[in-house]
């Protein structure tokens, strides 16, 4: 097999920027093409602007012709191509390369059709993820995955990313709830990957395809699943002196059997920094509060909900509130989706972590979290889908201190190579990216990155979608521990140069 670099290797000469342009120009309108620092600025990042750069070129094609066209151009040309969606994601996936073209799926935004006999809806990957439960609401069903950023974030983001959010320990992430999705490849060919029937012959790409951070191709047409909107859903909010207790009530629910619809924990720290830019009734006193969500039936949630209090007054639980309305719900649950713009209130920067553990070992991961603090010099406060062992820490920080966005990283990739040592792993839903490449070395071995490596080139043999993002070359594994990536710079010293 191939060594790792030939992933992103770019096979050819320096491309011809003025060839490249007269070709795309051929199908893609004037208006959708962006130039110039003035107009390219504000895709210089995506949600973690610790890493950024300038693209030399966007397009914001209109129809999947245009795509097809981009696609093929940058093939001819070997310009490198950075699909982007919301630019919401938080692992660097959508950060620009110097020299390539990013090309931005936000047009592609209407919901070709929905269907409340099949429960199904098609979508362009630019519609945003709560407008596609805004669309169904009518019909009684919305879309399961549902991550913080849902008013914004889009539905092609998601599959690229494997988005899940508070609900997908019973429902499942994007991978679960997505049937069949429309793909343009770097040859400009139109494949689907799928199918809405219960099966699809061949082999299973579509998996292989979601979660794959936009190395593989870009989605021009997305078939998700809908549900029924339950008839009943009530949430117990718990306080617990520790937050070793609040997992234990963690594991115990699970262990009897109760799959809630949510189950979410934030220690000390988080509801303090919450509740006042929320006001969700949160306990100031609690060491860590749990939220847990039953829906179903009025009958099958309240029998869960006497089951789901019974356990956690046995593990210790100091308050319990049960939300009386749907307004309540709601606002018990806006104070957990709310916690990253609830971090910009109390300092100038976060760092918002993602990694996943075995749901035993929550309390002892919280505790070297805490210890790491000390070590670092610096604030985290901790919120995560504690059903599915998901955390979240948000490292608080100051871009303007000496040191601090070095010790921010650092701080980090400790948090992330501790998930790897608990025999978690180092992203639940947010994705590699650019972030964390480096632990990739750390969490696979050499055979298993070939594997990436050998998908990799059987869809992009030149390398040219999202470049050195996601599988480390072998170079870096080397030297793992380094951070090779400071803000404002790029390692990309071999690709080309227009």
């Amino acid at each position: 097999m191939d060594a790792l670099p030939a992933v992103n290797e770019h096979r050819g000469g320096t491309p011809d920027l003025a060839a490249f342009m007269d070709q795309v120009r051929r199908d893609v309108p004037a208006h959708c093409i962006l130039t110039g620092a003035d107009q390219t600025r504000a895709y210089e990042c995506d949600g973690l602007p610790l890493y950024r750069e300038l693209p030399r070129l966007v397009f914001l094609p209109e129809n999947e012709a245009q795509v097809v066209a981009v696609l093929k151009a940058c093939r001819d040309h070997r310009v490198p191509v950075v699909p982007r969606g919301a630019g919401t994601g938080l692992s660097g996936g959508a950060m620009p390369h110097a020299e390539g073209a990013v090309v931005s799926l936000a047009k592609l935004n209407r919901i070709l059709r929905l269907d409340p006999r099949r429960c199904t809806a098609v979508v362009g990957p630019g519609v945003r993820n709560l407008a596609i439960s805004e669309a169904a609401a009518a019909y009684g069903l919305y879309y399961a995955p549902d991550p913080s950023s849902q008013i914004a974030c889009s539905i092609g983001g998601n599959v690229a990313e494997n988005a899940g959010g508070v609900h997908c320990l019973k429902y499942g992430q994007t991978v679960h709830n997505v049937l069949r999705v429309r793909v343009v490849t770097i040859d400009g060919e139109i494949v689907e990957l799928g199918s809405e029937a219960p099966d699809a012959p061949g082999l299973n790409l579509l998996q292989a395809f979601i979660g794959s951070e936009g190395m593989l191709g870009l989605a021009t047409e997305v078939t998700v699943r809908l549900i029924p909107r339950p008839r009943s859903a009530r949430v117990v909010m718990a306080s617990f002196p520790s937050v070793e207790l609040a997992g234990e009530a963690v594991t115990r629910i699970i262990a009897d059997g109760i799959i809630p619809a949510g189950l979410e924990l934030m220690d000390r720290r988080a509801v303090n920094m919450v509740e006042p830019f929320v006001h969700a009734d949160y306990d100031l006193d609690a060491e860590a509060i749990l939220l847990c969500e039953s829906d179903g039936t009025p009958e099958e949630v309240a029998e869960e909900i006497v089951r789901v209090e019974a356990l956690m007054r046995e593990v210790g639980a100091t308050r319990l509130q049960v939300s009386a309305s749907e307004e309540e719900r709601l606002k018990f649950w806006a104070g957990r989706k709310n916690a990253f713009p609830a971090a910009g209130r109390i300092s100038p920067d976060f760092y918002c972590m993602d990694g996943t553990i075995p749901r035993r070992h929550l309390g002892a991961v919280l505790g070297e979290i805490a210890d790491m603090e000390r070590q670092f010099g610096m604030r985290c406060s901790n919120v995560f889908h504690a059903g599915d062992g998901n955390l979240h820490p948000l490292i608080l920080y100051d871009a303007n201190r000496p040191g601090e966005v070095e010790r921010a990283e650092a701080f980090g990739a400790a948090i992330l190579e501790l998930c790897i040592r608990m025999g978690g792993t180092i992203t639940g839903e947010h994705g590699v990216g650019i972030e964390k490449i480096n632990q990739m070395c750390a969490q696979f071995t050499r055979e298993e990155l070939d594997a990436f490596s050998a998908v990799k080139r059987a869809f992009d043999p030149h390398g040219l979608l999202n470049p050195l993002k996601v599988i480390p070359t072998l170079a870096r594994c080397a030297e793992h521990g380094k951070m090779h990536v400071h803000r404002g710079e790029m390692p990309f010293p071999d690709l080309p140069r227009f």
